[in-house]
Order: C-alpha cells, then sequence, then structure tokens
C-alpha cells in the first residue's frame, strides 16, 4: 500500500456491506476511512430489513390473538397505538446505530460524515466543506434509493424511507407496486388495522418469483381482507383535504390518507463523481463489476445494491469479505450468486431458494415438480382458514432438487435450512431418505413422494 496516501481503503456507504468491508480491511491491517452521510446500517438498519421485519411482527399480533380463542384464551387487540410503536422501533434502531459505531471504532476504522464524492480517481471530497482524502483502493457501498415515476401528483405520494416515520397512521392507504416491498407494506398496513389496497400494473405479483406460489399469496391475502388490484395503474394523484385521491387508468378513483409507491429503487450513484473517475455505469446507474467486485478502473470497487446484481444484505455482506479477501488477503474470491436463498415478510411469508419451476424448465430438458398444499396442524384449532403451499423443482436426469419454494408460516426459517441441501447440490433421493420432524410443516417437504407434473 502507498503510505503517500491518507488511507489503503476509503468506503463510500456504511451500510451492511460497508461496514464488513470496513471493519474487515481494518482488522487485516489496512488504514481504512467510511464516509456515511446519513445513519450507519443503511437501508437495512434504518429503512429496510430490521424496521420492516418489526413492523411485520407488529402487525401479526391481531391475528394471533384472534386465533389464542380456539386454544381457551381469552384476550382482544383492542386498539393499536402507532406512537409507541414508532417510539420502540426507533429506540431499537439507535442500538444497533451504536452497535454499528463501535464495531466500526474498535477495527480501527475512521467514520467521516458526510457524503462523499470522488474528485478524481485517488482523491474524495466529503461534506459541503470540501474536506479531501486520499485512497489507495475506493469501495463503493451506496445502496439504493426508491424511484417514483413522473405523474401528475406524484409528489403527494411517499416511498417505503417515509413509512417508517410517519406522523401518524393511516385508516386508508393505497399501495402502488408489485414487488416483495410493495407487499410487504400491504400486509403492514392491513394487519394494523388500515383499509388497504395494493395496486400493481402487471396481471400478478411478485414478478420473478415461482408461479404457484405467486398466486398462492394473492389468494391467502385476498382471504384477508386485502384489495388486491391487478393490470391497473394510477395516471395521476390528487390532494383532498388531508387525504389522496387516486386517478386510475381503468377510469376509477381510490380515496386515502396515504398512497405509498414501492415500484422498484434504483442504484445510489448520482453525484459520487464516478463518471469523473471513468468508472463505467450501465443504463440503469448501476456500478458495472466483475465476478471480484471490481470497476474497470482496478483500484474502485463496488458491492451491495449500487452493483444492482441481487438487492438483498447477506449478498452485500458475502460480497464485503470476498472484496477484503481479494483485495488485501491476497485470495482472489469471486462472489457466488448461485442459489442464494431470500423471503418476502408478506402474509404469509414466501421463502424461497433455486430455480422457480419456469426457469429449471428453460434450463434443463426434463423438470419434475412436487406440489403439496395443506392446512398447519396450528389451524385446526385457531380458526384461520390459512393455507400453506410447498414446492420442489427437480433436475430429471440428476434427480437433483433444483428449487425449494414455501409459501406459509415460518417460510424463511424453513427455507434457509433446505438451502444448505440445495446449495451442496442434495438429490431428491437423500430428500426422501431424510426422516421428517413430526408434527411441523416443514417434514412436508422430506415427505412429497408423489410427483404433481
Amino acid at each position: 500500500m502507498s503510505e503517500a496516501r491518507d488511507f489503503d481503503l476509503f468506503v463510500l456507504g456504511a451500510g451492511s456491506g460497508g461496514v464488513r468491508a470496513a471493519r474487515m480491511a481494518g482488522a487485516a491491517g489496512a488504514r481504512v476511512a467510511v464516509a456515511e452521510e446519513r445513519d450507519l446500517g443503511g437501508t437495512c438498519v434504518n429503512v429496510g430489513c430490521i424496521p420492516k421485519k418489526l413492523f411485520v411482527h407488529a402487525s401479526h399480533v391481531p391475528e394471533e390473538i384472534a386465533e389464542a380463542a380456539g386454544f381457551g384464551w381469552t384476550a382482544a387487540a383492542e386498539h393499536f397505538d402507532w406512537p409507541t410503536l414508532l417510539a420502540n422501533k426507533n429506540a431499537e434502531i439507535a442500538r444497533l446505530n451504536q452497535i454499528y459505531g463501535n464495531l466500526l471504532d474498535k477495527a480501527g476504522v475512521t467514520v467521516v460524515d458526510g457524503r462523499a464524492r470522488l474528485v478524481d480517481a485517488h482523491t474524495l471530497e466529503v461534506g459541503d466543506e470540501g474536506r479531501r482524502y486520499t485512497a489507495e483502493h475506493v469501495l463503493v457501498a451506496t445502496g439504493g434509493w426508491p424511484h417514483l415515476p413522473e405523474i401528475p401528483g406524484i409528489e403527494h405520494a411517499i416511498t417505503s424511507n417515509e413509512a417508517f416515520h410517519l406522523e401518524r397512521w393511516p385508516r386508508r392507504a393505497v399501495v402502488v407496486g408489485g414487488g416483495y416491498i410493495a407487499v410487504e407494506f400491504a400486509g403492514i398496513f392491513h394487519g394494523t388495522g388500515v383499509e388497504t389496497t395494493q395496486l400493481y400494473r402487471g396481471p400478478l405479483f411478485l414478478r420473478g418469483f415461482d408461479e404457484d406460489c405467486r398466486r398462492h399469496i394473492a389468494t391467502q391475502m385476498r382471504a384477508r381482507g386485502v384489495d388486491l388490484r391487478f393490470d391497473v395503474n394510477p395516471t395521476s394523484l390528487e390532494k383532498r383535504g388531508d387525504g389522496v385521491r387516486v386517478h386510475l387508468d381503468d377510469g376509477g378513483t381510490l380515496d386515502a390518507d396515504l398512497v405509498l409507491y414501492a415500484t422498484g429503487r434504483k442504484p445510489l450513484t448520482r453525484g459520487l463523481g464516478l463518471e469523473a473517475a471513468g468508472v463505467a455505469l450501465d443504463a440503469n446507474g448501476a456500478v458495472v463489476v466483475d465476478e471480484y467486485s471490481r470497476t474497470n478502473v482496478p483500484h474502485i470497487w463496488a458491492i451491495g445494491d449500487v452493483t444492482d446484481r441481487l438487492q438483498l444484505t447477506p449478498v452485500a455482506i458475502q460480497e464485503a469479505m470476498a472484496f477484503v479477501r481479494t483485495a488485501f488477503g491476497g485470495e482472489p474470491t469471486p462472489v457466488d450468486h448461485e442459489n442464494v436463498a431470500s423471503c418476502v415478510f408478506s402474509q404469509p411469508p414466501l421463502g424461497t431458494v433455486g430455480l422457480t419451476e419456469s426457469e429449471a424448465r428453460e434450463r434443463f430438458p426434463g423438470v419434475d415438480v412436487y406440489l403439496s398444499e395443506f392446512r398447519p396442524l396450528k389451524h385446526t384449532l385457531s380458526g384461520s382458514h390459512e393455507r400453506t403451499l410447498m414446492k420442489l423443482v427437480v433436475e430429471t436426469t440428476s434427480d437433483r432438487v433444483v428449487g425449494v419454494h414455501v409459501a406459509g408460516p415460518e417460510a424463511g426459517e424453513i427455507v434457509q435450512g433446505f438451502a444448505v441441501a440445495v446449495k451442496s447440490g442434495a438429490t431428491k433421493a437423500q430428500f426422501d431418505a431424510t426422516v421428517g420432524i413430526h408434527p411441523t410443516s416443514a417434514e412436508e417437504l422430506v415427505t412429497m413422494r408423489e410427483k404433481t407434473r
């Protein structure tokens, strides 16, 4: 490393990936700085995974209380107090922010407050004061930002960022979008007593996930009372008193207290000086990197959502660790994006790893599908009509399980374990030879014997 420069590594963005990279590089003996213009922890900790999951838990409480009667308990969900949830969430996020700060401090990382941008290939400027630093390596880990369409009145909508800091909880909400964020917030609003409508421009939401699971989630959400409307899109938003009127392309209107747009996120690369440093961006503004997370400028790297590969926190962390091994450990390590498990915290949740059925049929000449839909044991007494869907996708020639999909309670917890099996190349015969834990929902994945198709 060059002693003539201020740092061996300068990281732009202190989200999950940036913090992990900074910590590991610091532990390896590098002189490291990280610049962050907002709160430590990035999207995941502050306006993403963590607070969202806490809100999902909150939205489940009325359902759990209602189900308690079947087990002999008397209780009632009488009132949801948004200020209490907000205050408790804020306290937990503040605790996590402090933990991130302590971890960086222990690793000897210098934290620089402010937005950093490249002045040239090795020089960075931070904040309005123009503080300048030089670095041998630069890592871009600035993440993504919600994208809003350009329609009249869009200023009257909020994104998921603002949803975590609302002054008051709505009585009526419209959620626009068909990705996992939109589906999750539709469930959060509905579960906390909000009259909720979700709009999606396509015929079925959760594009990219398995078709059977998408249909199952839609059916279950409608059964809960969420007003799902597909093949419809807002044309404009109109402020009306304390609320918003949504004008639709089918000629209809919807009135709501709050309109949340979750129609995608874009890499946060604008104003970072990347173009001036010669770093290539794609048409969506994402930083173009190779399998080692290196850009076309050899000493500038990028990880996480800003590269628009897989927008998942654990993936950003894995990319960070591979980067440090490559750049500072003398061990070039490519990032493996195959068979990454994920979970949509919808209601019910959707857990998945590997290929969808359609992806498998495009890749392999022969595919077997095993499908099971059932009522979980709990609901034989709870009174709930919620059903679980489980699906295995098997490549016929090798008998390898190439996809596991679960739509139902605890889907993420179930799929996390089975992800190890898929990653290891387990076969359907090995699934069949595994003795299940009874009575559980997860045992269904090792007891399915009859092919559906």
